[in-house]
Formats: structure tokens, sequence, C-alpha cells
């Protein structure tokens, strides 16, 4: 394993041996060395232009009703304490603690109908469409595994497929994506999981990157130890490529980015909600920077949305947050001209009961849910679906999970049902069968 450590134990990487520098190429993930691991993705198949997906997971299932759908004609113990606004798209009106989002509607797509998910705390059908209970049966992987076994890598030192969900209390909120039948080669690469751990350079982590100098400092001596590697074969030279390179480390780096960009994301804060994950808008910038060094995939958990009681309370906390972060990312990728090639999801693993229980919170609802899209190219500015008058079910044009997942994976130039995904034994699966793209949306 590679591992460049502090000053506390005064080892360097430049008194490193040529065995340890050697296993950088053997450095297990999953029981599968790093060779290993670029060996399959070279193997993958197609390469293509640089889409991308943006994945946003808001744990614990946001409460639509709160969102993207409130209820004025229903009684006060339905309706809630929040008023909806106008959005620049007439018609088209939202709560009230997300002014930035409204003033951009014209960038986005409300699905107010979404169905299709199971009374699951569990990220998994936000990551690939189906639920953690079919998933268990079928095996099927996440759609960053998918893009990452088609498409493979944009640029060879940086991951196709990265995870930024730190651990949580809750560890199935905190789940980035499962390769499922792909092989565990096609896992994220997680900056909080043990492949980043051992590039821990000097004592610098990955939340401690403002002192660039002491970075780059620590990869120069890692260089320079390691000039007896050069006849390593092309897998080999790729694995250390990747571990030695400080573009993905840079990329994660957003102290980088232009101060007045990052002060339109905001910081957020990068403590832990409970047992949920942290509402840290760094994570949206990060994300954007990177596509932009050559994820195709990039996946994130935001905050706690389980909100079993004070409910108006926690959105009031929240909401806010979440409606700076999002509408900063979609304006961001508008301005660097990548909205026809980058798409972004945001939602959750289901909705909330309509009715306000005794602790002015919500309670779980599996029968309908609400998704917010942009990006990729799709039609924006409208709003697909609409529930009945206590927002209990769809009560026109019902979405399902995997419907918007055919839509994304669209977005990536793939034809789900007519692409068969080869397993392990290279037997072909078809994903999503039965489910198209949303017409309204391309």
């Amino acid at each position: 394993m590679l591992t460049i450590r502090g000053k506390a134990n005064n080892h360097y990487c430049d008194h490193l041996s040529r065995r340890e520098f050697l296993q950088i190429g053997g450095l297990a993930l999953g029981g599968l060395s790093l060779t290993d691991i670029l060996a399959a993705e070279a193997q993958s198949g197609i390469r293509s232009s640089h889409k991308a997906i943006i994945m946003v997971f808001l744990p614990g299932g946001p409460p639509h009703q709160d969102m993207f759908d409130l209820k004025m004609d229903a009684p006060s113990e339905i309706r809630g304490e929040f008023k909806p606004i106008k959005t620049n798209v007439p018609g088209i009106e939202i709560c009230e603690l997300m002014p930035r989002v409204a003033k951009m509607m014209d960038k986005f797509t409300i699905i107010r109908s979404l169905v299709g998910a199971r009374d699951e705390h569990d990220a998994t059908i936000c990551l690939g469409g189906y639920s953690a209970q079919e998933t268990r049966q079928n095996h099927a992987p996440c759609l960053g595994s998918v893009v990452s076994k088609l498409y493979g890598a944009v640029d060879k030192t940086v991951p196709p497929f990265v995870g930024l969900s730190v651990k949580m209390g809750h560890m199935e909120w905190a789940d980035s994506g499962n390769p499922g039948f792909l092989g565990m080669e096609y896992n994220p690469l997680k900056p909080e999981g043990p492949l980043m751990s051992d590039m821990t350079l000097n004592g610098v982590t990955l939340d401690r990157l403002s002192n660039r100098r002491q970075l780059l400092s620590s990869l120069d001596r890692f260089r320079k130890g390691v000039d007896e590697l050069k006849g390593m074969d092309a897998l080999n030279q790729r694995a250390f490529d990747l571990l030695t390179s400080s573009k993905l480390v840079n990329a994660l780096d957003v102290t980088k980015e232009d101060p007045k960009v990052r002060e339109r994301y905001g910081k957020g804060d990068n403590k832990n909600v409970d047992d949920g994950g942290p509402c840290w808008n760094d994570q949206f910038l990060a994300a954007r920077r990177l596509v932009e060094a050559g994820a195709r995939c990039v996946t994130l958990g935001y905050g706690r949305w389980d909100y079993h009681n004070d409910n108006f309370k926690q959105c009031k906390a929240y909401l806010p947050k979440l409606d700076q972060a999002v509408s900063a990312l979609v304006q961001d990728i508008h301005d660097r001209g990548m909205d026809k090639d980058v798409s972004v999801v945001v939602w959750g693993e289901f909705g909330r009961s309509p009715r306000i229980n005794k602790e002015a919170g919500r309670d779980h609802w599996p029968r309908v849910s609400c998704a917010l899209l942009a990006g990729g190219g799709m039609r924006t500015g409208q709003v697909i679906g609409s529930t009945n008058r206590f927002g209990e079910e769809p009560d026109d044009r019902p979405i399902d999970y995997k419907d918007v997942f055919a839509t994304l994976y669209h977005n990536m130039g793939i034809d789900i049902n007519s692409t068969p995904v080869m397993d392990e034994q290279v037997r072909p699966h078809f994903l999503l069968p039965g489910h198209d793209p949303i017409p309204e949306l391309i």
C-alpha cells in the first residue's frame, strides 16, 4: 500500500524502498489490485465524448409537499406552514424557501409524480433505479458503474466514477453506488475510502488541502524516488499515474476555485446532520470540478431529510442551503457551456406523508415523491406529472425511478434497452427492461 506518512513518525516518501514503491500497482480495493481495476477498465469497451452525471441524494426522504408540490387548498393538517412563490416560468410555483431555484426555473424540470419507491431507508434506488430489495435479488449495478464499464476513463489520472458521500450514522445513506454483477473493479473511488487514505501526503488529508505547496512538495519527493519504475508495464504505469497525479487531488481542492464562484455555492457545513450527511456545499463545487477534470459520474449525499418531527423547523434550516448549492451548480454548468453534456438529478428514496403528525413531522411515504432535474440537453422549464389534492399519490403521469434512469442513460448516449451490459462471466444483461426515456425531456 502506498502510504506517505506525516512528520509524527518521520517516514517520508523519499525514504520508501523499491518494494514499497512497487506495491503501488498492487494497491488493494475490494480484493483486487489497482492494476486489475485498470486492466478491466481498458477492456471495457467504448470511448465517446465527455458526457457526465452529477447525482445528489437527499438522505431520509425529502418532503415533496413542502418543496415542489405545495397543496394550498388542502386542510391545515396537510398543507403545512410554507407558502408557494412564483418562478421565472409562468404557472410554476415552488416553496418560498427556494428563491434561487425559483429565479432560474427555466433551467430545471420538476417531476411531481415519482413512483417505484419502497419503505427502505437506503440510497440504492437513487443510484441505479432498483430498490435495495430488488438489488439484492438481481445484483443490478448502479449507473456510475455501468457508465464506467461502457465508457471507461476520460483521463487516465481521473477515475470515471467518484463517490463523495461521507460516513454517516445510517450507513445505507452513505452508499455511493454498487457495481453489482459488474464486479468490484467498477466501484466508485471514494475520497473518504481506503484508496484515498493511502494518498495521505505528509499529513495533508483531503479536508486539509488549503496548503497546496506542502501537497505538491510531497508529490515531487515521491516522483524522485521512482525512476527505477520506468520499465513497468502500461497498466502498472497507469496505476502509478493515478496515484501520483495531482489532477484528481486538485479537482477536490475547492480552495483553488475563483472565490466569487465558491461564494456563490456557499461552503455549508462539513459536520454530519444527526445520522445523515453534512450540508456541505463545497461538495457540489467539487463535483463540478471533478467532471471538468474527467469524471463521468459523481454522487454525493446531502444532509438528512427524515423529518418525523419538527419538519418545518428543519426545512427552514436546511432547504435554503440546498437551494443555494443546487442553483449555483446548475448556473455554473450553464456558464461553462456544460449544460448540454452534464445532467444533474436531485432526489431522495421516497416522499413524506401528507398528514402532519403530532410531533409536527411527516412520516415515510413511498407512494409518491419528487425529483429535480437539470442539464444534460434536456427540455427544462416544465413540471412533469401531478399528485392528487392531498399529495398522496399520482393524479397524472406517474414516472418511475427507472424511467428517470433510462433518461439519464439516454443523456449519456446509451440506449440501455438495446445495449447489453456484460457481467464478470461475460453474460449479457439488459438493464431497466420495459422502461424508456421520458419523452417530455428528450
